[in-house]
């Protein structure tokens, strides 16, 4: 039997995505009327991405055999949802305009993370 991504990365996947929610709750409820509509947005667009790449998480823990691709993809999505969505959450409640330089960083790491997916998904699969 093959052996999949560790026990940590098991949890990092589930934090992501139970903080995801409660982010996503947070925003619609407690800064509903808060934001005004561009931040609201841009908390919006935070929270979708950190769930979108908390579920390619779960989806490398669950399916990817242990390997340097599954590896490099776990860390790109983590890297990725601190970085881009962190980042997004910061703007959102009023950080400086210079913790936006951060973004990309982020979302070349979500990118670096789905190629290391597709890789490790061909692999175990003998492509």
């Amino acid at each position: 039997m093959r052996q999949f991504v560790s026990r940590a990365s098991a949890y990092a996947a589930g934090l992501a995505g139970a903080s995801a929610v409660l982010l996503g709750a947070f925003g619609a409820h407690a800064l509903h009327g808060v934001l005004d509509p561009e931040h609201a947005q841009v908390w919006e667009t935070a929270v979708k991405y950190q769930f979108w790449h908390a579920l390619a998480l779960v989806m490398t823990v669950a399916m990817v055999p242990k390997g340097r691709a599954a590896h490099i993809a776990v860390h790109g999505f983590g890297y990725g949802i601190v970085l881009f969505s962190g980042s997004l959450y910061l703007l959102a409640l009023g950080a400086p305009r210079w913790v936006g330089l951060v973004t990309p960083f982020g979302g070349v790491a979500f990118v670096v993370g789905w190629v290391a997916l597709a890789m490790a998904l061909a692999r175990r699969h003998g492509a």
